[in-house]
């Protein structure tokens, strides 16, 4: 079943991300051969008008093959191909995948706000000898900031611990309609890790349907920053090897969520599959942004910097950059897949 579900979240993801690419090239008059779920030999395939549509045998992965983009040679380079459009219209284009990816986490965040509420950043109870207890705060304190970061849900409240270990914070809470402000160190616990002795995420909010709207934003905001941050961590050595979960690991977790979830209800398994594709969906969106080659990231290096000088790069000396880039993809891929077998199996 955790398969199943998982096989359903991913093609789902990486169905709206090339669904983007699709509808901006559309948009900009480029042909597109082939639209696939997939990768390796076609399962399914039925062409309709240009464009080919198919399902691939490999459960992963997926396609947006437009005319051109593989840096074919032409001694006449058609209209409707890639290269022959505007540099600004390749930008929109290729930044479509994860600009989609973030609408879908924010449809999905709507479903699952509209449904249950947010984790209102409110105090549920306070650990006796640290730092917040100390300073006079109360169960129901409500967070707003903490120094210049606005909080909106609870875990922003544990991010910000987390990334932060051991550094002061001027907390500013919500009290009776008045907002007061403390000073707070975090006090290190047995296990070495530093905490302010906050309890919270126990309150759920619902509101109207401006709040709603306005926090599944927050909601896909949330999960854009902690990725972006968690990657700050992995390049400054805070995180091991060991913390990185690949599409095993991701399986495995959706699974364990699955058996931990059904004894609540088909709802709450809907949920809670719901969130997780919240959470991937977001983090494919800011992983393909990154500027590495291959990714679309990469490539739009290439077209900004082709925008910035007035023509673009030798074609041949970028596709071998990708190539590379796409090797290396490849390898770390085959590391995390063994590193998630490993951690399994442990």
């Amino acid at each position: 079943m955790k398969i199943l579900l998982a096989l359903m979240i991913f093609s789902l993801i990486i169905v709206i991300h090339e669904l983007g690419h699709f509808l901006l090239a559309k948009r900009g008059g480029i042909r597109v051969n082939e639209f696939s779920l997939g990768m390796g030999p076609r399962v399914l395939s039925r062409q309709f008008g240009e464009t080919r549509y198919s399902l691939k045998l490999l459960p992963f992965g997926g396609s947006c093959m437009m005319e051109g983009e593989d840096g074919t040679e032409y001694t006449h380079v058609p209209e409707d191909s890639f290269g022959a459009k505007s540099v600004w219209t390749r930008i929109s284009v290729v930044a479509a995948g994860p600009v989609f990816n973030f609408i879908l986490a924010f449809l999905l965040s709507l479903i699952v706000i509209g449904s249950i509420g947010y984790d209102a950043p409110v105090v549920v109870a306070l650990t006796e000898g640290y730092p917040a207890e100390e300073a006079g705060m109360e169960p129901g304190d409500r967070i707003v900031r903490m120094n210049d970061t606005r909080i909106h849900v609870y875990r922003e409240v544990n991010m910000y611990v987390q990334m932060n270990q051991g550094k002061t914070v001027a907390l500013t809470y919500e009290r009776d309609g008045e907002r007061h402000t403390v000073t707070l160190t975090p006090k290190q616990s047995e296990n070495g890790m530093y905490y302010l002795g906050l309890r919270g995420s126990g309150v759920r909010m619902k509101g109207n349907v401006l709040e709603t709207i306005g926090y599944s934003a927050y909601e896909v905001k949330y999960w854009i920053s902690t990725t972006i941050k968690s990657l700050g961590m992995l390049f400054g050595g805070r995180v091991g090897a060991d913390d990185i979960s690949g599409p095993v690991g991701i399986v495995n977790a959706i699974g364990d969520t699955y058996e931990s979830s059904r004894a609540d209800g088909a709802f709450y398994v809907w949920l809670n599959m719901l969130y997780i594709s919240i959470l991937l969906t977001a983090n494919l969106g800011v992983m393909n942004l990154l500027p590495l080659p291959a990714l679309d990231g990469g490539r739009l290096v290439f077209l900004i910097v082709e925008a910035v000088r007035g023509k673009g790069i030798d074609p041949e000396k970028e596709g071998m950059v990708h190539f590379v880039g796409l090797m290396v993809l490849m390898a770390l891929m085959v590391f995390v897949m063994f590193n998630d077998f490993r951690n399994i199996l442990m």
